[in-house]
């Protein structure tokens, strides 16, 4: 069996984003993506070909004291051997973090894992390439993650919270110098929303700096 995955890095820093933010992570980078979202940060992850085995990867995240793992990407689902990367983790004690998407089923994804969804909005120019079934199988553990770019990104979200409940917490993000954190944050506390606002705290820290 092909155990063996473009990687285009792995590092340890801090979680910028969403439940485990502030936590020191390992981040697992697989390479490739089938979309092309406006606001993508992580081009640089598009192409490359840097083949590792599973064995090698597992290897080297062992040298780091954490138990945090997140699988990103580009899209990690886009390669199927990412289930037994996923699925090694799972047994080796790992909490993990996988962030995708949503383009790609999640059917498979281990149970132990927390699936970070991304609901591509219209500023992304991705939109119609939303999987809007994955949302009903997200669980407690999960999160659902809309990128505002917009005010109309912004009632987009909403209306696809009203149409497609979830178990899965809910986070709200401001596309980095787009809209203000403030605009965002305003939005949410007229609105009365049920979501957390979270921002990306890799940002703060390092700015755009790659590998952060």
């Amino acid at each position: 069996m092909n155990t063996e995955l473009n990687i285009t890095e792995i590092f340890y820093s801090l979680q910028g984003e969403a439940r485990e933010v502030g936590l020191p992570t390992v981040f697992i980078r697989l390479t490739g993506c089938p979309l092309r979202c406006s606001y993508c940060d992580t081009e640089y992850a598009f192409k490359g070909n840097n083949l590792m085995s599973i064995d090698a990867i597992m290897a080297d995240v062992k040298q780091y004291n954490t138990r945090y793992i997140c699988v990103t990407g580009g899209e990690p689902l886009a390669q199927i051997n990412c289930h037994i990367l996923l699925d090694s983790l799972a047994k080796e004690g790992y909490l993990v973090s996988l962030e995708t998407s949503g383009s790609i089923a999640i059917d498979e994804v281990n149970p132990s894992v927390s699936i970070v969804m991304d609901v591509k909005t219209p500023s992304s120019q991705e939109s119609t390439q939303n999987l809007y079934d994955n949302i009903s199988k997200l669980e407690e553990k999960d999160q659902l993650k809309f990128v505002i770019g917009s005010r109309e990104d912004y009632d987009w979200s909403v209306d696809i919270m009203d149409q497609y409940p979830t178990k899965a917490g809910v986070l709200f993000s401001p596309v980095f110098d787009q809209i203000t954190p403030t605009q965002l944050a305003d939005w949410i506390i007229e609105s009365r929303l049920n979501v957390r606002m979270q921002m990306q705290m890799h940002k703060l820290l390092w700015g755009d700096e790659k590998g952060k």
